[in-house]
C-alpha cells in the first residue's frame, strides 16, 4: 500500500482509507458486526491504515463497531471521528448543529470511551456551526490536544474563511468534504486555501455514494434507512439523467482494464499528493477492488480525457435535500 502525508502539520496514512459509516449506518440496516469487524481487520491486512467514524453513525454503534474491531491493532492504525451534532436524550439524531466547547468536550471523552483509546487520532468538526465562533471550536480541540485526548484537528464542509481562521488557533491537519468526478466544487472553492495552508484533503463519497461505480440504476431502489432515498440526485430521474457520466467512466476504464470504481479513485488520487480518498464498503471484494486503484497510474492524457469528458457531462440532482445543504459553510 503506498502511503501519503495529510498536508505538510499533518501526518501518514494509507493512500486509500476506509469509511465506515455504511457498516451501521446510513446505507441501510446495520450489517453484521462479526462481518464488519473481520473487513475492519482485513483492510488492515491489506495495508490501510486510516480509518473513519463519527459519533452520529448509529448514533454511536459505528464508534463501537470501529473501536472494537480495531483494538488488535491499534497501534498501527489512524482513527479519526468527528463532532458537531446533537444526540437527543433517546439517543437518535436530532438534526441539530452543536459545536459549544462544553459539547465537544463531553463527545470527546464519550468518543474514547466507546473506542476504548486513550487519544483520537483526528478529531473533526462535522459541520460548521454559524452558532459558534470557530476560534471557540480550535480553541477547544487545542485544550484537548494540550491533555493528550486528541492528536490532530479536523474540518469538515468548512469553506475558506473558516479554515483559516480555525488555522489560525489550532493548526489544521485535515479538511473533509465531498468530491469526486460529479462534485468538483472543491478544486475551486478550497484547495488553493489547503495548499497554501499544506492542509491535507479527505474526500467522502469518492464513487458518489456508490453511483460512479455503475451498480445503480434508474430502477433500482433504496431501504428506507438508506439516506440516498432522500436525495434528489438518486431521484429515478436523476439517476436516468446521470447514466451517460457512468458510461464515460466505463469507456474509459476499459482502456485501462480496470473498474469504473478504480478509475474514479485514481482520478481523485491523481489530483494532489496530499489528498486521501475514503471511500465505504462492506464487501471484501469491493474492498481489495478499491485499494487496487492506487496502482492505476492516469497519465496527463488520461486526465486531460477524463477532464474533457466531464466538460461534456452536466450532472443532474442537488446532492443533498436543501436543510442538509444549508450546514454547508459557504
Amino acid at each position: 500500500m503506498q502511503m501519503r502525508k495529510l498536508g505538510t502539520n499533518g501526518f501518514e496514512v494509507s493512500a486509500i482509507g476506509l469509511g465506515c459509516m455504511g457498516m451501521s449506518h446510513g446505507y441501510g440496516p446495520a450489517k453484521d458486526e462479526a462481518e464488519m469487524i473481520a473487513l475492519l481487520r482485513a483492510a488492515v491486512d491489506l495495508g490501510i491504515t486510516f480509518f473513519d467514524t463519527a459519533e452520529i453513525y448509529g448514533p454511536f454503534a459505528n464508534e463501537i463497531l470501529v473501536g472494537k474491531g480495531l483494538a488488535p491493532v491499534r497501534e498501527k492504525v489512524v482513527i479519526a471521528t468527528k463532532f458537531g451534532f446533537e444526540v437527543g436524550p433517546d439517543g437518535k439524531q436530532t438534526g441539530n448543529l452543536n459545536s459549544r466547547p462544553a459539547h465537544i468536550r463531553e463527545v470527546a471523552e464519550a468518543s474514547l470511551k466507546r473506542m476504548g483509546i486513550e487519544a483520537i487520532d483526528l478529531f473533526y468538526q462535522h459541520r460548521v456551526d454559524p452558532d459558534v465562533p470557530i476560534e471557540e471550536v480550535a480553541g477547544a480541540v487545542r485544550e484537548l490536544i494540550c491533555a493528550g485526548k486528541v492528536r490532530h484537528f479536523g474540518l469538515s464542509e468548512a469553506g475558506p474563511n473558516t479554515i483559516r481562521r480555525a488555522h489560525a488557533v489550532q493548526p489544521v491537519a485535515a479538511l473533509q468534504s465531498e468530491y469526486s468526478l460529479w462534485w468538483r466544487e472543491p478544486e475551486t472553492k478550497v484547495f488553493p486555501t489547503l495548499e497554501d495552508l499544506g492542509i491535507g484533503f479527505v474526500p467522502f463519497s469518492p464513487l458518489g455514494r456508490g453511483f460512479l461505480t455503475g451498480s445503480i440504476a434508474a430502477a433500482t431502489t433504496f431501504d428506507s434507512s438508506d439516506f440516498r432515498s432522500t436525495l434528489p440526485r438518486f431521484a429515478p430521474e436523476s439517476v436516468r439523467a446521470n447514466q451517460h457520466l457512468v458510461e464515460r467512466i466505463r469507456q474509459i476504464a476499459r482502456e485501462h482494464r480496470a473498474t469504473p470504481a478504480q478509475v474514479a479513485l485514481a482520478w481523485i488520487l491523481a489530483q494532489r499528493p496530499w489528498i486521501v480518498p475514503i471511500p465505504g464498503t462492506t464487501k471484501l471484494e469491493r474492498l481489495k477492488e478499491n485499494i487496487k486503484a492506487t496502482a492505476l497510474v492516469l497519465s496527463p492524457v488520461d486526465l486531460a480525457a477524463i477532464d474533457s469528458a466531464l466538460a461534456e457531462v452536466e450532472v443532474h440532482g442537488a446532492r443533498y435535500a436543501e436543510r442538509a445543504e444549508r450546514m454547508i459553510d459557504p
